[in-house]
């Protein structure tokens, strides 16, 4: 008879521990705005310049079409103009063949350090044109740690610079801010 009465004891005790476990949880009442630092949503305008140098001697984002590798290392600023506010930094090596298309060399890096956000992004570069390119964030560190999405380079009207339209997900993160 101890027995029956030692099991039915334990077995309520279980299952009241996983009721109030339920009920009383901090991440099922836990607010979906609890972070506002890292909305789930980010959506960033950035214009990737050249280099403030005295010479003319560097060569445009452009690449060439005889070209067997593109190396960059240029200026992410805020605005269009030249002489707007450093962000950070993009770099990258972009094959721009047709057969390395898919490679795992095609990566842009995006690097911040501002105030406001301190860490990077690895954008791949799946397919590279002369016009629009959507690419995939894949990955970030530092205040984009986690991040995936959408970034959409494109030529601007005063060379040599490019438009980044970044729009990027943050995993765990359910409200969508627009």
């Amino acid at each position: 008879m101890i027995p029956k009465v030692i099991f039915c004891t334990t077995v309520s005790l279980a299952i009241l521990a996983v009721i109030l476990l339920a009920l009383l949880s901090p991440i099922s009442h836990r607010k979906q705005s609890k972070n506002p630092t890292r909305p789930p949503w980010l959506a960033l305008s950035l214009y990737i310049q050249q280099p403030h140098v005295a010479s003319s001697n560097t060569q445009p984002m452009a690449a060439r079409t005889d070209a067997e590798a593109f190396i960059f290392h240029r200026m992410l600023t805020e605005g269009p103009e030249n002489t707007s506010r450093v962000v950070g930094k993009a770099q990258g090596f972009i094959v721009p063949i047709e057969e390395f298309a898919h490679s795992a060399f095609n990566i842009i890096y995006l690097s911040f350090d501002t105030s406001e956000y301190s860490g990077s992004l690895s954008v791949e570069a799946k397919h590279v044109a002369h016009k629009d390119t959507e690419l995939t964030v894949m990955g970030g560190t530092g205040s984009f740690a986690f991040a995936r999405g959408v970034a959409v380079f494109a030529e601007t009207d005063s060379q040599p610079s490019y438009h980044v339209k970044l729009q990027l997900r943050f995993p765990n993160r359910s409200q969508i801010i627009p």
